[in-house]
């Protein structure tokens, strides 16, 4: 290595950075030019600039990413995905057994899709609603509008495009029938029970939960454009199976619901009492039921299935009684009646559906 040849710091500078420099030996005489001079010795500019502005920079896009992301899922998060599943499991048999077979595809993605819709409108309402009960119910803090991650305003405009676009949906590419009870489902669940009934009386679910029975009426309406007395039992089912299904949820969380002011059954009458409304609203669940068997004309197979999935849940709340009754038997075990309703309601929906395609 000659006295020049290595590296060296220069004041050069590319793109505003310093540059490390590569130093070479003057060249040898030209001896094919004419004036016979040197060749000029001229540093080679080696760029090696940091990488760390195109890592910051990929690091920023990422990040960026990461939030739009988080918050599109505090948007999703507000419609209530898991209450939305449950809803639409109720619509699908109810719009098989009205068309006595599979309607076609196009009519069940538009009618799921337009249940999904208005059921998200409805529950993110709720949630503006509900957002000073919600902060205090551990339940509930992290929900979105609690969190801070979407505002109240934005929480508002989300819900009443959803369901405008919900009820126009309907309108335009179901039936005008469909449409309308979209409508009256979103009313009695946003107005009816949320700013009426949930803080003023202890029936606030029974009432109120007649917009959780409304998708069968819808699916019923999108395949026939009206409602037949097949629908007004199904419709008779999901009403009479609301108490029992949220009550024993409400129990687990008496004492959330009394901090934040909701007077839940649970929270201002005893366990027995509410044990006894729930076994009492459970028969007439099972009596509907059952009274599809000559009404919708189902076979002797959703008939045993109806009674045999009734007596269980039954059962169930016998249960929850006579622990509420001698706690010396165990623990109330309420949340066991909570996934056994869920239970219930989904293989009795399959029952119905299965049964339009027995060769009985």
């Amino acid at each position: 290595m000659g006295p020049y040849d290595g590296w060296a710091n220069t004041p050069n500078q590319t793109n505003g950075r310093p540059q490390r420099v590569r130093t070479t030996s003057p060249a040898p005489l030209d001896d094919a030019g004419a004036s016979g001079r040197a060749t000029p010795w001229r540093p080679t500019v080696v760029n090696v600039a940091p990488t760390a502005a195109r890592a910051g920079a990929e690091a920023g896009t990422a990040d960026r990413a990461r939030r739009v992301l988080r918050h599109l899922a505090a948007y999703v998060a507000l419609t209530k995905p898991r209450i939305i599943e449950l809803l639409l499991v109720t619509t699908l048999p109810t719009m098989i057994l009205a068309e006595r077979g599979f309607p076609s595809v196009g009519l069940v993605l538009a009618t799921l899709v337009g249940g999904a819709a208005a059921a998200g409108s409805a529950n993110t309402l709720n949630c503006y609603l509900d957002r000073d009960i919600d902060e205090v119910m551990n339940r509930t803090k992290r929900r979105p509008l609690v969190t801070g991650e979407i505002t109240p305003r934005a929480a508002l405009v989300f819900g009443l495009v959803l369901g405008a676009l919900s009820i126009a949906w309907f309108a335009l590419v179901v039936n005008p029938a469909a449409a309308w009870l979209t409508f009256g489902a979103i009313a009695i669940y946003v107005v009816g029970y949320t700013m009426i009934l949930k803080r003023r009386t202890a029936q606030n679910i029974v009432w109120g939960g007649a917009a959780g029975c409304m998708p069968v009426l819808i699916g019923w309406s999108a395949v026939t454009g009206t409602v037949s007395w097949a629908a007004a039992l199904l419709f008779g089912v999901i009403f009479f199976w609301t108490p029992p299904h949220y009550w024993p949820l409400s129990m687990k969380f008496r004492r959330e619901y009394a901090a934040a002011g909701v007077p839940m059954l649970p929270v201002v009458a005893a366990d027995t009492k509410v044990a006894r409304e729930m076994i009492a609203y459970t028969i007439a669940m099972i009596a509907c039921s059952l009274l599809l068997v000559p009404v919708a004309d189902m076979t002797w197979v959703y008939g045993v299935v109806a009674l045999g999935l009734g007596a269980w849940f039954l059962w169930s709340c016998v249960g929850l009684l006579r622990r509420a009754q001698d706690p010396s038997r165990g623990k109330l075990g309420a949340m066991k009646v909570f996934h056994g309703s869920i239970t219930y309601l989904t293989l009795l929906c399959v029952a119905v559906a299965v049964d339009v395609f027995l060769p009985l």
